[in-house]
């Protein structure tokens, strides 16, 4: 495996962990106990909870099955979305300094999306030396 293939799959791993973890607390969790600094609507967190947990197993699930793998860095763009979204409503609500986790979530979510897509696409024939 090239360093790059695995760099980005280590990167998918702990992007899907993460995801998988924060959207299905926003799916399973009661909505008063989720509340921040901004109001969000209950709708829109278990929405965001939802395209967290898809968006987590679309990291994953198309490169292990080699079912539609372009999938993969349409995934991680949307987990890039969620992030900008995260990080508008973090420096809207908290200090800049809260807003590091998202925006390192989001570049972390680019560096697989971009790479996936461009780089080191899943499913390509592997070359022979």
């Amino acid at each position: 495996m090239k360093p790059l293939n695995a760099g980005l799959w280590i990167a998918q791993v702990i992007l899907s962990a993460l995801f998988l973890f924060a959207g299905g607390m926003k799916l399973v969790l009661p909505i008063d106990s989720m509340e921040g600094p901004v109001q969000i609507p209950p709708l829109m967190l278990r929405l965001v909870g939802l395209a967290e947990v898809l968006g987590g197993l679309g990291l994953i699930l198309p490169g292990v099955t080699r079912i539609a793998p372009w999938l993969t860095p349409l995934a991680a763009g949307g987990l890039v979305a969620i992030m900008i979204g995260a990080v508008v409503i973090t420096l809207a609500a908290a200090p800049a300094a809260y807003a590091v986790t998202p925006v390192l979530t989001g570049l972390l979510a680019a560096f697989v999306a971009y790479g996936r897509w461009r780089l080191a696409p899943l499913g390509r024939p592997a070359r022979r030396p």
